[in-house]
């Protein structure tokens, strides 16, 4: 039992020793497990077999764990877990990648000039969809003009054939095939129901 067990002054270390033994992903990122055994920290959701209570510490940063002399963990890589910068990161370009959509990036061009534009390749790009929206980005694009489309039906008297293309769809018919498939109805149908 050592004196200085717990870092984190809003979390006690009951709390936290809850978390660990639950693997609780809530936790993941807000604190950090070091062993004083093995010099390793952790991230609450590593898979490794649970240490000894009296060998825990626990820190609110990797930062925090590393100052104190402990080194990662190489399976559950805390640089990933969530709020880190490289979590940040990727975080931040899925956003962007999602905001250039809603702008109409994909309307237009294909993938690949997105994913220049964010400074990744294309299968990276793809990727972090997956893992965070669990998505493409082509399918993305799709929802996000339905959506355009779906306001200016709604908002608007313009007619179909301007809404599609102001919305960001190639053709009429891609524009009316898209509708069906996901209002299950035409988007005309969508206006006189309005």
């Amino acid at each position: 039992m050592g004196a200085y067990r717990h870092e984190h002054p809003d979390l006690s270390f009951e709390a936290c020793e809850r978390a660990r033994h639950a693997r609780d992903p809530a936790f993941d990122g807000v604190i950090f497990i070091a062993v004083t055994s093995t010099r390793i920290y952790c991230r609450p959701v590593c898979p490794v077999r649970q240490p000894l209570t009296h060998n825990v510490r626990y820190f609110p940063s990797a930062a925090a764990a590393e100052a104190a002399g402990f080194r990662p963990c190489l399976r559950c890589r805390p640089e990933t877990a969530p709020h880190s910068p490289a979590w940040s990161g990727a975080r931040a370009t899925v956003t962007r990648a999602l905001r250039l959509i809603e702008e109409g990036a994909l309307d237009q061009e294909g993938v690949e000039p997105l994913a220049a534009r964010l400074g990744i390749g294309p299968r990276h790009l793809a990727r972090l969809f997956r893992r965070y929206l669990r998505t493409t980005p082509t399918a993305a694009a799709r929802t996000a003009r339905v959506q355009r489309a779906k306001r200016l039906i709604d908002g608007s008297d313009l007619p179909m054939t301007e809404i599609a293309d102001l919305a960001g769809f190639r053709s009429v018919r891609s524009f009316n095939a898209t509708f069906r498939e996901v209002y299950r109805r035409p988007p005309s149908a969508l206006r006189r129901g309005r």
